[in-house]
């Protein structure tokens, strides 16, 4: 193999350090702000795994069912680490600049530990001095390992972790979805949560993590909710047990991931600041 081909090769498994190596589904149009309306208005800025199924969109429909409405604004494209966000890879920024937003929820693809976790953590701050500026507090989603093949099949517990890690380095909201999907496949293991390529939600892996985050910004035990679900702003067609099950996965994951102020994080400037993790 030749020196300049070599070069090329090590670049390339530098940069690829926790990327999606499947088939990313189109991103959608960037939508605009929604009009003041008195409700909440929650940011979510991530990749294909926000805007799969349109997660934002789950999350508003359960609230709205709630009674308790909340506006969702989205920010997000195929494959986009933070990163590339705050490179202006996405109109996140200017979106945030605007203000008028209380919770950014920040999603990127499942992270191990190592340099792609140091990279989370200092990525995880730079957009929260954005956010505290804009007057919002930043949530952090925990995304969920690909199933195994799929080149996302990251231990669970090391991914957690370095979501954990990046929400207690902004004394942020960590937002444990991946942890609702394993306790969903606690109570039944035969749970379709993902989608055809092992590693994107499934409509029910979606409605699951919106849960999830919905009892967690709102305080509503989801285990009170009626027994509707959705995708997006459609109507889910699921069993009353199926749904209830996945109540009880949400509530679960909330219960035993919450704050972890405990955590040694390290100090601000540590992270690599790869190309994409």
């Amino acid at each position: 193999m030749s020196l300049s081909r070599s070069l090329v090769t090590l670049v390339t498994a530098l940069l690829g350090c926790g990327t999606i190596t499947t088939v990313e589904p189109p991103p959608p149009i960037p939508p605009p702000p929604p009009p003041p309306s008195g409700n909440p208005v929650v940011l979510f800025v991530g990749n294909s795994l926000t805007y799969t199924n349109s997660l934002p969109n789950t999350v508003a429909s359960i609230a709205r069912a709630a009674g308790k409405p909340i506006e969702t604004v989205m920010a997000a494209g195929a494959g986009l680490a933070l990163i590339d966000h705050i490179n202006g890879s996405s109109n996140a920024l200017p979106l945030l600049s605007k203000g008028g937003y209380d919770i950014v929820v920040l999603q990127q693809g499942p992270t191990p530990a190592g340099i792609c976790r140091d990279s989370l953590i200092l990525w995880t701050r730079m957009f929260d001095q954005r956010i505290k500026a804009a007057g919002a507090r930043t949530a952090v989603m925990m995304a969920w390992s690909g199933a195994p093949g799929s080149g996302q099949d990251w231990d669970f517990d090391d991914v957690r972790l370095s979501f954990q890690l990046a929400a207690s380095a902004v004394n942020g909201i960590f937002l444990p979805a991946g942890e609702a999907w394993r306790a969903a496949w606690r109570e039944d293991p035969t749970l379709k949560l993902y989608g055809l390529d092992g590693y994107h939600p499934s409509p029910l892996g979606t409605y699951l993590a919106a849960l999830e985050i919905y009892e967690r910004i709102s305080g509503t035990d989801v285990r009170t909710l009626a027994p509707v679900a959705f995708t997006g702003n459609a109507p889910l067609d699921i069993p009353e047990a199926e749904i209830r099950l996945l109540q009880r996965a949400a509530h679960e994951a909330n219960s035993t991931f919450g704050p972890s102020p405990g955590l040694t994080v390290p100090p601000m400037g540590t992270g690599a600041g790869v190309g994409h993790c």
